[in-house]
């Protein structure tokens, strides 16, 4: 295969991840949006709409594994495209995240309980711009951006813990809300896994420029049982 039919190649699957990265962001946002506004009807349209996000994800993984068999890629090309197979599939479990959040959210129902809406907001929208921006990179290989995002997980991490805090808080005052409320604990505990996957992405960039694997973030390999 001739070197520029090759990179067209690349440059449109490229083009795909990120629109299956901006499916997530909006799965992902809309999910908290339905959540806040305990929007029932969207919640469901969004468990169904992940299909869809299923679906393009394992037609980049296909249209990947056809170029590789084709191309035998060596060297920067095979890491690039390794990348992207992983990367990938971290987009997909993002999805699932935003799914479980609607899932809740439909469990939860109309019922009013103690809940930490805006640090909730919040933590969907600083992990939707950390994912916008490490896919950014990640396609133009940026090494810089890409070191410079795991530091805002902390911010993520400490929105999760004084959500974390407010529930079970929520939880001991009024023991009859800990079903309920458990069900905020997953929908914040997505959020937090979500912003983890983003430091996955960022570590996938800097392999593909300079063939080191970087663990930047500790809490990446931490239990990853859907909620």
């Amino acid at each position: 295969m001739p070197r520029e039919i090759f990179e067209r190649k690349i440059k449109q699957i490229q083009d795909e991840i990120l629109l299956l990265g901006s499916m997530v962001e909006q799965a992902t946002i809309d999910a908290a949006t339905a959540f806040k506004n305990r929007d029932i009807a969207t919640s469901k349209t969004l468990v169904e709409d992940d299909q869809a996000i299923n679906d393009k994800r394992f037609a980049i993984e296909n249209a990947i594994l056809i170029l590789m068999a084709t191309q035998q890629p060596l060297a920067h090309d095979l890491r690039q495209l390794a990348s992207m197979l992983i990367v990938t599939n971290e987009l997909e479990r993002m999805g699932d995240y935003a799914k479980g959040i609607a899932h809740n959210t439909i469990r939860l129902g109309i019922k009013e309980i103690p809940a930490p809406v805006r640090d909730i907001e919040k933590m969907a929208e600083k992990a939707v711009s950390m994912l916008h921006r490490s896919l950014s990179a990640f396609i133009k290989e940026d090494i810089k951006i890409a070191v410079s995002l795991p530091s805002e997980d902390d911010e993520v991490d400490a929105l999760f813990n004084k959500c974390y805090r407010s529930i079970v808080n929520a939880m001991i005052a009024n023991p009859a809300i800990i079903d309920d409320s458990s069900l905020l604990l997953w929908i914040v505990h997505n959020l937090e896994r979500f912003a983890d996957r983003v430091v996955n992405i960022c570590e996938r960039t800097v392999f593909i420029k300079s063939g080191e694997m970087l663990e930047m973030d500790s809490s990446s390999d931490e239990s990853d049982e859907d909620f």
